[in-house]
């Protein structure tokens, strides 16, 4: 456990003091090697159901499980402790989150609109041509809370349970559902093993990650949303994650939006007052709590294993 605390605090620090390459991610290498290959055996919606699935499913396959297999085989060699900080530190992107959330802030700050815009499409997949200031809070809030989830708090959570194999694994999984997870022609039965696969990963680390917001907010209120809201969102997961931080912020999110030009009907999350341009920081804020909230427990959980072999 002491080992596996000092690669994740080691990790947490390269983000927090580097953030995302600027060149050379490997994720960023991944996306590029599951594009050709998705190119390469996605028919598209001349698919039938079956036969789109398992081209999905073989495509999953063949990007994840060699890394994996690498992975395992090098972490045999002298400097794996060294490797553990590096998959692990690959794998989260708090930093950039807060970096990308920022800039959206900054452009509404300025009135620059098209700055905005343009910040704003790259937290979320739904359209940002015709946002008002309104819209672009909440999709950054919503893309905040949620991706802390994803970027931040699952990988964590992954690493805790099976070391660098889990934190790869699932970073590995999570890129190939925000590229191939769509329900549109092209990717609807394509995408679907990388989409269900996200789904069962990001289950437990999504309900943490939920009552974490709510430790860090406002606990009776962020309870309240997610036991009454999650389950009208389409995504299993994104559901509590977002309504419990809605909660904890006392915000008002959600609501329609437009994907691929087409308009979503989206339920409404949280109770409060419709988003304010401070929120952001708020939202910011209440994940780094969060995090704060996870690194006390495992240090707790140290102390008290070292204190009782001591006593033992």
């Amino acid at each position: 456990m002491t080992e596996t605390l000092l690669i994740l605090f080691a990790a947490l620090l390269l983000d927090r003091l580097l953030g995302e390459p600027r060149r050379a991610h490997p994720l960023a290498g991944f996306g590029r090697l599951a594009t050709w290959l998705e190119g390469r055996l996605n028919p598209g919606a001349r698919a039938s159901a079956a036969g789109g699935r398992l081209r999905g499913l073989l495509a999953l396959a063949l990007l994840v499980l060699p890394p994996l297999g690498l992975l395992l085989a090098l972490l045999d060699w002298p400097l794996s402790p060294a490797l553990n900080i590096a998959v692990l530190y690959f794998a989260i992107g708090g930093r950039s989150l807060a970096e990308h959330a920022r800039r959206v802030r900054d452009a509404l700050r300025e009135d620059d609109m098209a700055r905005a815009r343009a910040a704003t499409a790259c937290l979320v997949s739904r359209d940002t041509a015709a946002m008002k200031r309104g819209d672009m809070l909440r999709a950054t809030i919503e893309s905040t809370l949620e991706n802390g989830s994803d970027a931040l708090f699952a990988p964590l959570f992954w690493f805790l349970l099976a070391g660098a194999p889990g934190a790869l694994g699932y970073r590995l999984v999570n890129t190939l559902d925000a590229m191939w997870g769509y329900r549109t022609p092209r990717y609807r039965h394509f995408g679907w093993a990388a989409a269900r696969l996200d789904d069962v990963l990001n289950f437990v680390p999504a309900r943490l990650t939920a009552l974490s917001y709510a430790l860090a907010g406002r606990f009776g209120n962020a309870l309240r949303c997610w036991f009454s809201q999650a389950g009208q969102c389409a995504s299993p997961n994104a559901g509590p994650v977002m309504a419990a931080g809605a909660g904890a912020l006392a915000l008002q999110l959600g609501g329609p939006a437009v994907y691929h030009g087409r308009l979503r009907e989206r339920p409404r999350l949280g109770r409060g007052a419709p988003p304010r341009g401070g929120d952001i920081d708020q939202a910011l804020g209440l994940v780094r709590r969060s995090l704060a909230l996870w690194l006390g427990v495992l240090i707790l959980i140290q102390a008290a294993q070292i204190w009782g072999g001591g006593l033992a």
